[in-house]
């Protein structure tokens, strides 16, 4: 059984009028545990609002139809009820693109000791759960720190510290790195490759960066409401054209590479990271 199942779901926004305008147009899509999966579109294309929808925080759900299925339980189901979306928080988190949205305490201790606390652990627990999600992130150090004195990526390190502590199984991180400078996104994807590498959390990137898309197992392609890709990141990133059309980048590597090909270099293989990219144009000089 997968652990997200979504059946030909459809959704819509009220514009301003209060007449339907549909976002998600028609999507089916299944996702195991332990997954880690990068969602990539142009902007409008429905990507942020599948995540709202799979951790029930959108406003309205006069416009929704279809299913979504998590861990077995239907929670786009009427018959959702409080207890069900607070068992729902426990299973998903959600990584917002600021910041500063999630953090809510003076203290980065406390910050990240507010989810647990509303679960109702026993402080002990939750000293447990403050520790060793600040040494996942590594920001231990920081413990006492305020934190708007941090830096944006180790603020962000501290808001995936909040959803850590709650021990939820799927991470879903929503253009968590938009805001961040080149240091900030690495450190904060190298905590996403962490938590599903070593801790087998499913994670979930919703990103308009290629470079970490190709970071993921599997990459999923949204285009005006709809699934047009969903493969592996060689698989997806080979769709030259079907990208393009889509208004996407392509890995700056891969983007290379094609360039280096047109200009009659013969470079072989799977090109999507900067390891591949030196490897293929080191064999290419003979090197």
């Amino acid at each position: 059984m997968s652990f997200i199942k979504i059946r030909n779901l459809k959704y819509s926004y009220k514009d301003d009028e209060g007449s339907p305008l549909g976002i998600i147009r028609d999507i089916s899509l299944d996702i195991e545990k332990g997954e880690y999966i990068a969602i990539v579109g142009h902007n409008g294309s429905g990507k942020s609002t599948l995540a709202k929808l799979l951790t029930l925080v959108v406003d309205d759900y006069d416009y929704l139809e279809g299913s979504i299925e998590v861990d077995g339980v239907e929670i786009t189901s009427d018959d959702m009820t409080e207890d069900g979306i607070y068992d729902l928080r426990k299973k998903i988190g959600m990584v917002f693109q600021n910041p500063d949205n999630q953090l809510v305490a003076t203290i980065v201790e406390e910050d990240v000791a507010f989810g647990p606390e509303n679960l109702g652990l026993e402080r002990a627990e939750i000293r447990r759960r403050v520790d060793d999600a600040l040494a996942t992130v590594g920001m231990t150090e920081f413990i006492r720190h305020e934190p708007h004195r941090l830096s944006g990526g180790q603020k962000q390190r501290i808001a995936i510290a909040g959803i850590i502590a709650m021990k939820p199984e799927c991470i879903i991180f929503d253009e968590s790195t938009a805001m961040l400078d080149p240091i900030g996104r690495r450190d904060v994807v190298a905590t996403m490759e962490r938590l599903n590498k070593e801790d087998g959390k499913t994670v979930i990137n919703i990103t308009h960066y290629m470079d970490e898309a190709v970071r993921a197992d599997r990459v999923i392609v949204i285009d005006d409401g709809k699934i047009l890709l969903d493969g592996t990141p060689a698989e997806i990133f080979a769709e030259v054209d079907k990208l393009r059309g889509a208004g996407l980048d392509l890995p700056q590597c891969t983007d290379l590479t094609i360039r280096l090909k047109a200009k009659g270099i013969d470079i072989n293989g799977e090109i999507n990271t900067p390891e591949q990219c030196a490897k293929a144009i080191a064999a290419a000089l003979g090197k």
